[in-house]
């Protein structure tokens, strides 16, 4: 295993699979580690694969909310052009990452339920507003919300980003990954595009 998958510790601990599993979500590409493998190894396997959705995909699932919230309120910001005021679901979902309150997380989910069908930043207030595996704030915090429901949120909202940048996949999903493997050392995933390994 690379270094590139070192020191990961905001990463939940847990076996990829079971992450997968209590998440409702499967990869797309067939794996030769075993059952009890770590998120960091099965990262590795699908790097070596150039398996690049289904890095995100696991990524997802492995980030805890908070950072997988705020993972996909950067890809949500590339889509925005320069000056460009933040949609209101984007910006509720930043306000409930830096300060995770249950208002916040309403606020969130009023963004939701109020965002345009064009407007692909609600993506991101999806995520908070499933963050703890419930339908949502309030009374709706009584019913439990889709399996994964927070997780593919912010899965969805990077592969939009994804489609949108215009750059060749390597280039444009590596940058995705980078920014989630940097938030799961303790950053703040602002990271630079890096050049592919053909790398001129």
């Amino acid at each position: 295993m690379t270094d590139r998958y070192s020191d990961l510790t905001k990463l939940i601990k847990q076996p990829a699979a079971r992450l997968l599993s209590n998440a409702n979500a499967e990869l797309g590409t067939e794996i030769s580690a075993p059952a009890s493998a770590s998120v960091e190894v099965v990262l590795a396997e699908l790097e070596g694969k150039g398996a690049l959705i289904d890095m995100l995909r696991l990524l997802s699932i492995a980030l805890p909310a908070r950072e997988r919230v705020w993972w996909s309120c950067l890809a949500a910001r590339d889509m925005l052009k320069e000056g460009a005021k933040l949609p209101p679901p984007l910006a509720a979902a930043e306000a409930w990452v830096f300060k995770p309150t249950e208002e916040n997380r309403s606020v969130a989910h009023h963004a939701v339920q109020h965002a345009s069908m064009k407007d692909d930043t609600k993506h991101c207030a999806m995520a908070v507003q499933f963050c703890d595996g419930t339908l949502g704030p309030g009374d709706l915090a009584q019913h439990a919300g889709p399996p994964g429901g927070s997780e593919v949120s912010a899965f969805a909202m990077n592969v939009v980003a994804l489609a949108h940048s215009g750059k060749p996949l390597e280039i444009a999903a590596g940058l995705l990954i980078d920014r989630a493997l940097d938030i799961a050392r303790g950053g703040s995933g602002r990271v630079e595009p890096q050049k592919t390994k053909e790398g001129a």
